[in-house]
């Protein structure tokens, strides 16, 4: 990553616009950024991290800061420019924050949104804007550098009094900054998800022996009192013999119940016999009791028949007038029923005369009626009348349709009106909607076409990814047979060379005495040569030569296997870079994104995600084409529908007028008409309806007097039929005859008691006549009470027999059931313990609390480590130079006290070749030292963030600490950096280096806010 150029407007200090050329201060490697105290040096850094990540470190950034100058006008807006290039890109990214503008209309201020910009710079088509999103120029940024805000921070500010105090900080400070840069969330969180997986798994191993111990009581439960003759088992939850010592508890539990049952079997047997025996005495006296008891009722009956022969006696003379003077009562019932009329009518004729005039109360029925006749007449003459007001009600009900159907008509124009003012608008939108669709449609169909290749370049990404892992394997086995190979050959021929060497033994052992030697030709061998020790024979040389030959051809074969995976992940890697020129990378043709022939799968993914992604969207835009033109003819419809009632409604508003104008003179005709005819009333109806009540109360007050005197010669009447009819049936008198009658009710109820009297005694005669009875009365008393106490208590004892019985067998069977659930939920339990046994071991050897671990360093802390031991070497290298050879930081796992080792940091002193602590460094040697572990820092976390270059650095305060000959040492390490292509801007207030960098940024101030300028090779610029 190398700066460019920053700008600056109204930011911090800076009340105008200022420029930073980095590109002029960064040609000499090496270059000063100073100024006085709070000038606006540390504003500039803010600068370039609020351009990468919109927000500046540390504190700055906390609430209630704000990032406008307060030297700058209105209605100058704050704005960061930051121009740079990394991985490879050219990029400008602007900024602004939230911040308040002068309203464009009216006084006071709003407040303006925080924007940004992201653009590229294309060598022939220029400046290219990639995006305005927040979030998106974020994730670019962070992915082009690698590193988040805070390790950007760390690595390229490079904050010195953080990292004195990282020097000095014990190991759990160090802990925390190297866990911040580093990232090693994902250690800490495979030590909780162990320490989880441990509690999970110990609490499922405690839930299953809370189950068993569980089962454990609900058998103890089942056992009843045998289960105190054995106690449970004392393990408790967790402990290893629970489960054995339950299922054993159980085993004896089982055969006491199995006893238990056999003694119950026999019980019941003895309990029935004793019960069958009580039962049949029980019957006896039972029996014995039921023909006393009978007999005895028999005579008391006997008794209570002649008490009551008196009363029966009374109840059949009673019958026997009731049924003479039923002779009577016809005429009886129609003398009460003539009675009842007269008084009816006259109690009629009374109210009818209360409802006439006084000067009616005494007249006549002729009278009555012919006053009646002439009301009816009058009632005729009216009918005409009535009609006449009836048509004035009908126009008025129609007045008031032609009302409301005004109101109607002048409700619908205005409503027409209103919606044909927003016709154009609305047309306007529909056809925009079938524009866009149809926009859609062709996205759809050129989406649709770049879908294929990019769907295909992921599969050969796919596959060149695992071809690249295959090629790696490949060459691991060629350099293997290969090593294997030069192995074996060597092997071949030093036995080669040691045959070679004991030839001459080899040679003798096929000499025969009086047989020429095939090298001197002698026949005679007076000292043949002897076989030395660690002879090799032609079998050992030819095996050895068998497998050097072997070797070889397996190395031949991994060179051929190596070169065709070779050609198979170049076509691979062809393939998924897509054809030359078409310059559509992972993020798709104009967006920025890296260069295609580099694009890893995850890129390739996210490519073809989203091209599926905006294919729906257009595919669902354009489905839309025939909705928007059907919603648009429906919409012309309807305007012409609403134009058409605008118009029938403005007709019907001119044809009612006319139709007003005639009910007006119809009702003014019928009005004068109807005033001769209502007289005094309010109406014709009412004055008709006044007419009708005084014919109704005349005509009901002579039907009242005539009946009056009709009811009064039928009473008189009824009166000798009842006398005649009652000296016939044989009464003195019809009093008497009235006095005699009884109700079908009452005659029914004599006539049963006469007949109940009757069959009693019958019943009664033959009871006393049964020999049984007799002679069970001549016994002695029965006694079925002590029998059921006897039967009683056998019944009992044959309940208590079944129930032990009952109860056994239950036992038995819940005993045998839940021993089952007990040795199924041991078996269940098994492999959870195992499991819980394996978690724990792995838990307490992250978390550092387990025996195994002797160093007690928990996993995160150990990867830290190993990231310590890399920037203790890195930083090593500098310190070395800057300290001219005499301080080394290593790193240290030992413990320290009671706590947990791992990020220990020595320094060794090479004067004295000691190790001591790195808090007993001086002033000066603290600052250069902790300069080198920020600089080998910013060099290890490159390298974790993918190798990310860094060309431009900047280091804070903490030269003034340093004597002359350290200060030398230390630019020359820092010039040194120039060798990578950096360049290493020092932020400090030391005069000296003003004499000894001439490339400078000077930053100074005034009322009016800060300025910068520029000084390089002894010019000023401003």
């Amino acid at each position: 990553m190398r700066l460019h150029t920053l700008a600056l407007t109204a930011f911090g200090p800076f009340g105008t616009t200022q420029e930073v050329d980095f590109d002029a201060l960064s040609s000499a490697g090496l270059f000063l950024l100073h100024g006085p105290t709070g000038a606006g040096k540390t504003s500039v850094l803010d600068a370039v991290c609020y351009g990468l990540y919109g927000a500046v470190p540390g504190a700055r950034q906390g609430p209630g800061t704000s990032l406008r100058s307060d030297h700058a006008p209105a209605d100058l807006p704050t704005e960061v420019r930051l121009e740079l290039t990394v991985g490879g890109r050219r990029l400008e990214v602007t900024r602004s924050p939230a911040q308040p503008r002068p309203k464009r209309r009216g006084g006071g201020f709003t407040t303006e949104k925080a924007q940004s910009l992201l653009r590229e710079h294309d060598p022939v088509k220029g400046w290219q804007a990639l995006s305005r999103s927040h979030q998106e120029i974020g994730e670019e940024i962070g992915r082009l550098i690698g590193m988040s805000r805070e390790q950007f921070c760390q690595v390229v500010l490079l904050p010195q009094g953080d990292f004195a105090r990282f020097l000095r900080a014990d190991a759990e400070a160090r802990g925390k900054l190297l866990g911040r840069l580093f990232d090693t969330r994902r250690f800490a969180a495979v030590e909780e998800r162990l320490a989880e997986l441990r509690r999970t798994a110990e609490a499922r191993v405690r839930a299953g022996d809370e189950q068993i111990l569980a089962l454990a009581q609900r058998i103890a439960q089942a056992a009843g009192p045998a289960a105190g003759e054995t106690m449970l088992p004392e393990d408790r939850p967790g402990e290893p013999g629970l489960a054995g010592g339950v299922l054993q508890w159980a085993a004896v539990a089982r055969s006491g119940a199995h006893e238990r049952l056999d003694i119950a079997h026999c019980a019941l047997a003895t309990a029935e016999s004793r019960h069958a025996a009580a039962r049949h005495a029980l019957d006896a006296e039972r029996e014995l009791a039921r023909l006393q008891q009978r007999y005895e009722e028999t005579r008391r009956r006997a008794a209570g028949l002649e008490e009551r022969r008196a009363e029966r006696d009374r109840c059949h003379e009673q019958l026997s007038r009731a049924r003479k003077a039923d002779l009577v009562a016809p005429a009886l019932e129609l003398r009460d029923e003539a009675e009842r009329a007269h008084r009816t009518a006259s109690d009629a004729r009374e109210r009818s005369r209360a409802g006439l005039p006084g000067e009616l109360a005494d007249a006549g029925a002729e009278r009555l009626a012919a006053l009646e006749r002439e009301i009816r007449v009058e009632l005729g003459t009216l009918d005409a009348a009535r009609r006449a007001e009836q048509r004035t009600l009908e126009i008025d009900a129609e007045r008031a349709g032609l009302e409301r159907q005004s109101r109607a008509d002048d409700e619908m124009i205005q409503e027409a009106a209103d919606w044909l003012a927003g016709w154009d608008t609305t047309r306007r939108d529909l056809q925009e909607r079938i524009e866009t669709a149809q926009e859609a449609a062709t996205r759809a169909e050129q989406l649709a076409g770049q879908l294929a290749p990019a769907r295909k370049r992921l599969d050969s990404a796919h596959r060149r990814d695992a071809l690249a892992v295959q090629e790696q394997a490949a060459e691991g086995r060629l350099t293997g047979a290969r090593e294997h190979a030069v192995a074996a050959h060597e092997t071949w021929l030093g036995l080669r060379e040691r045959r070679l060497r004991g030839i001459a033994a080899e040679l003798a052992a096929e000499l025969v005495d009086g047989t020429a030697c095939a090298v001197c030709g002698s026949a005679e061998h007076p000292e043949p040569a002897l076989a030395g020790d660690g002879h090799v024979d032609r079998a050992t040389e030819e095996a050895a030569l068998t497998a050097h030959r072997r070797a070889e051809r397996t190395r031949a074969d991994a060179e051929r296997e190596l070169e065709v995976l070779r050609e198979r992940l170049a076509a691979a890697r062809a393939d998924a870079a897509g054809p030359e020129g078409s310059g559509g990378g992972a993020h798709g043709t104009g967006t920025g994104g890296a260069d295609s022939r580099t694009s890893s799968v995850a890129e390739l993914a996210a490519y073809v995600d989203r091209l599926n992604q905006e294919h729906k969207d257009a595919h669902r835009l354009a489905a839309g084409t025939h909705g928007a033109r059907e919603t648009l003819a429906a919409a012309e419809r309807e305007h012409l529908g609403r134009l058409d009632e605008r118009q029938q409604a403005e007709r019907r508003a001119a044809a009612r007028t006319s139709q007003r104008e005639a009910l007006d003179r119809e009702q003014s005709a019928l009005e004068a008409e109807l005033v001769k005819s209502r007289g005094t009333s309010a109406s014709v109806a009412e004055h008709a309806e006044l007419l009708g009540r005084r014919a109704g109360l005349l005509a009901e007050a002579v039907e009242a007097l005539r009946a009056e005197q009709s009811a009064a010669q039928s009473s008189k009447e009824a009166d000798g039929r009842v006398a005649d009819a009652a000296f016939r049936a044989g009464f003195d008198t019809p009093r008497a005859a009235a006095a005699g009658l009884l109700g079908e009710t009452a005659q029914r109820e004599l006539q049963h008691r006469i007949d109940a009297w009757q069959a009693e005694s019958a019943a009664v005669a033959d009871r006393l006549a049964e020999e049984d009875a007799r002679a069970a009365a001549e016994r002695p008393p029965a006694t079925p009470d002590v029998a059921q106490a006897a039967y009683d208590l056998t019944a009992r004892l044959l309940r208590n027999g079944a129930t032990a019985l009952a109860a056994a067998q239950e036992r038995r069977t819940e005993l045998g059931r839940l021993s089952g659930q007990a040795a199924d939920e041991v078996r269940r339990l098994g492999p959870l313990r195992s499991e819980y046994e394996r978690v724990a071991r792995l838990a307490g050897l992250t978390a550092g609390t387990s025996a195994d671990n002797e160093r007690r360093m928990r996993l995160e802390a150990y990867v830290l480590a190993a990231r310590l031991e890399q920037v203790a070497a890195a930083a090593t290298a500098r310190l070395q130079k800057m300290s001219s050879g005499r301080y080394t930081l290593v790193h240290s796992d030992a413990r320290s006290g009671g706590r947990r080792a791992g990020l220990g940091l020595h320094v060794v002193d090479s004067w004295t070749g000691r190790e001591r602590d790195t808090a007993t460094l001086s002033g000066g040697e603290t600052f250069f030292a902790s300069l080198a572990l920020a600089l080998g820092l910013a060099d290890v976390v490159t390298d974790e963030a993918g190798g990310v270059r860094l060309d431009t650095l900047f280091i804070d305060e903490g030269f003034g600490s340093l004597d002359e000959q350290t200060l030398d040492e230390v630019l020359d390490v820092l010039d040194s950096l120039r060798e990578r292509d950096r360049s290493v801007g020092i932020v400090s207030h030391v005069a000296d280096l003003r004499r000894r960098i001439p490339a400078q940024l000077e930053v100074v101030k005034d009322r009016h806010g800060s300025a910068v300028r520029h000084r390089t090779t002894g010019t000023l610029g401003g």
